[in-house]
């Protein structure tokens, strides 16, 4: 069947139908010219293209809005908003410099003219748009909270300082029961070390080790924890000095709590006898010590946003004041017959043998001591002179090189034979009263810096793989290794967190906790964890 349709400008139409070609249809358009070929359109092919336009179409819609949007902000002509809606340039560098502009042109305000929250800001300048006033806005917000940080980080120290500076309810309670025990016992108040070996104490050919403290806790941790990793404890002999007040529950303590094999000695200032001479130079140099630490706490500046805030906590440290600390410098006349001795702070662990220190050769030098070096002799970062000693001040930069590399306290050996043919004492006392005339300006507070003065030239360097300090300051609790601490002789938990104080690290604590002696009734009583 065949079916033909005429009309200009179209030659022939042709539907067919036959038996060859069942189901088929086909469908022929000319042109004109009468040539045999032809354009077929099918919907297959019309309706793609229709959905990809739709589809485009929104985008083309939303980008030139956006366009023009950016173009009336930074344009004043529509011949500049039309030239940048064909080239497409990138608005970005230009927003950022007037930006950049606005904030150099803008103070910094003050408290009452930044917003107080960012949401606030946003809402404020999406009701002006103004960019001056954002810059504006977004520096004094910026100034505010930077201010906050800083008087949030400093009122941090001062917390921290005060919480150094209290004695735990557990200690008070311990020296307490202590000093009532010393009272109602007889064995608490026996003779410390009893006769038989009252010879050792001035026996050269022991190991004669020297504690100054006033807490009875830290000095039982001491003590214990050097006899039970010493190879040979029965060598050695402890000297504890106190004061008074901590005398009878120092002494009940080591009466009640024997050590084995090793000798200790409790002995309270009250009970030395010095002559007038040595009096008068230690009362001259507590009070010299008392006034360099009123100017400082007497001084009526801001400490939570002045510059020297830090200097100003370190002086106000039980460290920089503390009785038995400043008396470290009357080691010869404490133990007139002693030749030779180890000093160890109270805030120390002994982990190993370390019998090897007496047999050390001092080379003629006073003390024998750790420099805090882990990168070769001279290299010391943190630890130099510079770092505790004014070279601003023309007396210091004269006398001493910055570079030079400070030792430490924590363990040190005294030839006391040598010191005792030195000025080193005079000489500390002396600087301490230059320092108090120039207004506590020489050097950083602390004991440390003018120990440094006094012993220039006498320090014999000990390896320092024997000391791992600063353990009572944050950075270095939390960036320790483990092997590193376990691996030390001696760890000095220097710094403001002691591991007896709640404020202590969890992560080194248990190093020390370990030597309490929790099974005594008097911590049980106390309720002393470690």
């Amino acid at each position: 069947m065949k079916f033909y349709i005429s009309a200009k400008g179209i030659k022939r139409v042709t539907i067919s139908n036959n038996g060859a070609e069942k189901g088929s249809a086909k469908t022929t358009a000319a042109t004109p010219g009468g040539a045999g070929s032809g354009r077929r359109i099918s919907a297959r092919t019309v309706l793609p293209v229709v959905v990809l336009v739709g589809m485009v179409l929104p985008f083309m819609f939303v980008r030139i809005a956006i366009l023009m949007l950016e173009s009336a902000a930074v344009c004043s002509s529509l011949e500049c908003a039309g030239w940048r809606l064909f080239s497409a340039v990138d608005t970005s560098l230009e927003l950022r410099d007037e930006l950049t502009r606005a904030l150099l042109e803008a103070n910094d305000g003050n408290d009452n003219e930044g917003a107080g929250s960012f949401n606030e800001l946003v809402k404020e300048m999406t009701s002006k748009q103004d960019l001056k006033a954002f810059a504006f806005k977004t520096k004094a917000m910026l100034s505010q909270l930077e201010r906050k940080v800083q008087s949030a980080r400093q009122q941090e120290s001062v917390y921290w300082h005060l919480a150094s500076l209290g004695v735990p309810k557990s200690l008070h309670c311990l020296c307490l029961k202590l000093a009532e025990e010393y009272t109602v016992n007889a064995m608490a108040r026996s003779r410390l070390p009893s006769p038989e070996f009252i010879s050792r104490l001035t026996d050269p050919t022991f190991h004669h080790l020297v504690l100054l403290t006033d807490n009875v806790l830290a000095a039982s941790v001491v003590v214990t924890s050097t006899v039970e990793n010493s190879i040979n404890p029965e060598k050695l002999v402890f000297h504890i000095v106190t004061d008074k007040k901590t005398y009878a529950p120092m002494h009940t303590w080591f009466a009640t709590n024997s050590i084995k094999s090793a000798v200790v000695e409790v002995k309270g200032l009250h009970q030395y006898e010095w002559s007038e001479e040595v009096n008068a130079s230690i009362k001259d140099m507590l009070e010299t010590n008392h006034l360099i630490w009123k100017q400082y706490y007497n001084n009526e500046k801001d400490l939570y946003h002045t510059q020297e805030h830090n200097r100003y906590m370190e002086a106000l440290r039980p460290s920089s004041l503390s009785l038995m600390n400043q008396l470290r410098i009357y080691m010869p006349e404490l133990f007139p017959d002693l030749k030779k001795t180890v000093f160890l702070d109270d805030d120390v662990v002994v982990q190993h043998d370390i019998s090897s220190l007496w047999g050390l050769d001092l080379n003629g030098k006073v003390i024998g001591s750790v420099f805090k070096s882990w990168c070769g002799d001279s290299c010391c970062p943190g630890s130099k002179y510079m770092n505790y000693l004014n070279f601003s001040h023309p007396l210091i930069a004269s006398n001493f090189d910055c570079d030079q590399c400070a030792w430490l306290y924590g363990i040190n050996i005294f030839d006391l034979e040598a010191w005792r043919r030195t000025n080193i004492t005079e000489t500390y006392l002396q600087w301490m009263k230059l320092n108090l005339e120039s207004g506590t300006a020489l050097w950083n507070p602390g004991v440390l810096p003018p120990a440094l003065i006094a012993f220039e030239g006498q320090v014999h360097p000990i390896n320092s793989s024997m000391l791992l300090t600063d353990l009572g300051y944050r950075y270095q609790s939390e960036e320790l290794d483990k092997e590193k601490l376990e691996a030390a002789p001696v760890i000095h938990f220097s710094g403001p967190a002691k591991p007896w104080l709640e404020i202590g690290f969890p992560e080194v604590r248990s190093s020390w906790s370990r030597y309490v002696n929790i099974s005594n009734k008097f911590i049980r009583r106390c309720r002393i964890t470690g």
